[in-house]
């Protein structure tokens, strides 16, 4: 009877040890777990890992002419008007904070009717024009003619119109035709322009999602993809480079960003 009761308390004895283990174990991964949320809220981390670009309201990060851009209300605002300054060239607002390679951006528009503007990405700054850049550009515009659509500002041009999932090949004789690169093969339709152009808000806030993975290159409008681009050509192909917003030459404009969030990917 004692050798039973012996072994009774015992093995009430090792189960409570072992709740009072498994609670302290999970008090201790939750405290872990808060503290590192709050330290990334701190550093502008959000939980799926993004970074966004414009925590704290300031361009204290990025490098622009403050005649055409301002941040209000944690919005970035780019704008022409007939009082500032005509453009002679597109001009852009490049962010300080290093050269991306592999990433993920998402950010929120807004452009009113007549604006053209662009996120540049893996691009170089034009050494012979001020606030200039030359790369890929997730093109925007007001009209939604060419919004979502790849275009290598000062290089090789249109990569892939909306609704184009295409391939760049490696050429010595490609040039540019039409206001698009000539080495550029078409694999498949993501959908005809018009019907995709009917997902986008004229005037109104969409979501930009852009993912640059190696060589493949994918711009979304509101969670849909709208052009995709392969990039073979060694020669001009860029792996890692420099992150900008456009306002581009024309009539005067109003383009607006909020919730620029970023992620790099291994």
């Amino acid at each position: 009877m004692t050798n039973l009761k012996s072994t009774f308390f015992f093995r009430r004895w090792w189960l409570r040890l072992l709740h009072v283990s498994f609670i302290f174990v999970l008090v201790s991964c939750n405290t872990h777990s808060n503290g590192q949320e709050e330290k990334n809220k701190e550093d502008g981390v959000d939980s799926s890992g993004f970074v966004d670009l414009f925590e704290g309201g300031t361009l204290d990060n990025w490098e622009g002419d403050p005649a055409y851009w301002r941040i209000e209300n944690g919005v970035l605002i780019g704008v022409t008007t007939a009082s500032t300054p005509p453009l002679e060239n597109n001009t852009f607002l490049t962010w300080k904070g290093g050269e991306l390679g592999n990433f993920e951006l998402k950010a929120e528009f807004r452009i009113t009717e007549k604006g053209n503007s662009g996120i540049n990405y893996r691009s170089e700054t034009v050494t012979d024009v001020p606030f200039a850049l030359k790369g890929y550009q997730a093109d925007i515009d007001g009209m939604n003619n060419y919004t979502g659509q790849n275009y290598e500002e000062r290089k090789r041009t249109t990569l892939a119109y909306r609704g184009e999932q295409a391939v760049i090949e490696p050429s010595e004789d490609a040039t540019v035709e039409n206001n698009a690169w000539t080495a550029r093969r078409i694999e498949s339709s993501l959908g005809s322009s018009d019907s995709l152009k009917t997902l986008i808000n004229s005037e109104d806030w969409n979501e930009i999602h852009i993912i640059a993975n190696g060589n493949r290159l994918q711009h979304y409008i509101n969670g849909v993809l709208m052009s995709d681009v392969t990039d073979k050509d060694e020669k001009n192909f860029m792996a890692s480079g420099l992150l900008g917003i456009q306002i581009h030459v024309g009539p005067p404009m109003k383009v607006e960003y909020r919730s620029f969030r970023v992620k790099q990917v291994d």
